[in-house]
């Protein structure tokens, strides 16, 4: 609730930059994996109103890619190389991490950064080294890796409403409207 004018800020730069032809990637291991999953889902499909499809990609979910860049390459590389694959300056990278400390999420911020992505994170506690490369970082102060997986739902939640509010907003042409976060 405290990062509510975050995931807004984020949900209107990132409704700029994909209708400006950008794209969302996105990542995670395990539960975040979902969530990562879930997030772009929304975006390609629909949340809660009908609008056109949004340009998010998965990095974990194209077993194909992740098992061939695993078995030619290594673990640490299995999201690095599809964000240099497919990122563009400019374009956000989402990562997705309750410990902040996968050396292979790690490697695809550095590789981000590199490549002029915006790299935005959803953290367990920090400081951690994922908050530390991030450019900007939604920080969940759970004990639990299952708490922080509660929380990156809702706050993945919560900024495709504020994305899906500013695209609205937008084809409107209307001033911005409070972004309203419950549990």
């Amino acid at each position: 609730e405290g990062q509510a004018d975050l995931l807004e800020s984020w949900g209107a730069r990132l409704a700029d930059i994909l209708a400006d032809g950008g794209r969302l990637l996105a990542a995670g291991n395990g539960g975040s994996a979902a969530e990562a999953q879930h997030l772009t889902g929304e975006l390609v499909g629909r949340f809660l109103d009908e609008r056109r499809p949004l340009s998010a990609v998965c990095l974990c979910s194209d077993t194909s890619s992740l098992t061939a860049i695993l078995n030619d390459y290594g673990a640490d590389e299995v999201f690095a190389r599809q964000v240099e694959a497919h990122g563009r300056p400019g374009d956000v990278l989402m990562l997705l991490s309750t410990s902040g400390r996968s050396p292979n999420i790690l490697e695809a911020a550095r590789r981000g950064r590199s490549a002029g992505l915006q790299v935005w994170a959803m953290t367990g506690g920090a400081p951690n080294p994922l908050a530390s490369l991030a450019s900007e970082v939604l920080v969940i102060p759970a004990r639990s890796t299952a708490a922080v997986q509660e929380v990156q739902l809702a706050a993945v939640h919560g900024l495709c409403a504020a994305l899906d509010a500013a695209l609205e907003r937008d084809a409107a042409g209307s001033a911005p409207a409070r972004l309203e976060v419950s549990a």
